[in-house]
């Protein structure tokens, strides 16, 4: 995605640390240029937005549940294991004893989109 005018910092770069961004783990001079970005390009703002939304509404409707130690631990695990970029296993994180059975989320576009205008 990209608005196709050249920004200083690339809508490539942006997106690829989109999350970090909105979980703030990344310096204030990173945060800065983001927030420089989206001022002058539309199209990653509007992914922002849509980013933020949908994770208000999965803290809104998951928000209460525990995360299962088992699952915590692996999940670290393999966050250290890029951050050092060694491979990464193939195998899913998500072992399906550690998962609740039938968990859902109903999400519709009108929930995300009313979510952004906001």
């Amino acid at each position: 995605m990209s608005c196709g005018d050249p920004h200083e910092t690339d809508c490539s770069e942006v997106l690829d640390h989109l999350y970090e961004f909105l979980d703030k783990e990344m310096p204030d001079g990173e945060c800065t240029k983001f927030e420089e970005h989206f001022e002058e390009c539309s199209p990653c703002l509007e992914k922002y937005g849509l980013e933020q939304a949908v994770k208000k509404l999965v803290k809104r409707c998951c928000g209460s549940d525990d995360v299962p130690v088992d699952l915590r631990s692996k999940v670290l695990g393999r966050i250290d294991l890029i951050r050092a970029g060694q491979a990464v296993p193939d195998q899913d994180v998500t072992a399906p004893d550690l998962m609740a059975p039938e968990v859902t989320v109903d999400l519709t576009a009108a929930d995300v989109t009313s979510d952004v205008k906001k």
